[in-house]
């Protein structure tokens, strides 16, 4: 098979998004784990990807692969979309094979998620409360 893109030229791309040295990615390295690529990161290196190697990503989805940045509180109660389903590696190698498929290239299982982010709604209704709070603490 006569690749696009070579292996070389992802590997030199994650470590220029990545902020990291050359010696650090290899093939099987994993961007969460190993470089601690997660959140927002992970999906502005995402996009990146997705335009500089012309790869449709729609079918990505982050919870698969990382969690969210930041602390829940709400997250105590119900379990964010991460921990709802097994963690799926993003290795340059996977990124590899997506750019040389022009999509991504994992099917990821079945599952089911609640419509509602009940960790995120508990979240904000926290944060209303300590505003009002404040503000009833500013005005007495």
């Amino acid at each position: 098979m006569n690749s696009k893109y070579s292996k070389n030229r992802i590997l030199n791309f994650v470590a220029e998004q990545l902020g990291c040295s050359k010696d650090e990615v290899e093939l099987n390295t994993d961007l969460v784990k190993d470089l601690g690529c997660y959140g927002d990161d992970l999906d502005e290196f995402i996009r990146a990807y997705s335009k500089e190697f012309q790869v449709d990503v729609s079918g990505y989805l982050w919870y698969f692969h990382a969690k969210e940045e930041g602390n829940s509180f709400g997250g105590a109660f119900f379990r964010p979309p991460n921990e709802r389903v097994n963690r799926v590696v993003i290795t340059p190698a996977l990124l590899f094979t997506g750019a040389n498929r022009g999509t991504w290239p994992i099917t990821y299982p079945e599952h089911t998620l609640p419509k509602r982010r009940y960790d995120i709604l508990i979240n904000q209704l926290l944060a209303i409360l300590f505003i009002v709070f404040l503000v009833y603490r500013c005005t007495r």
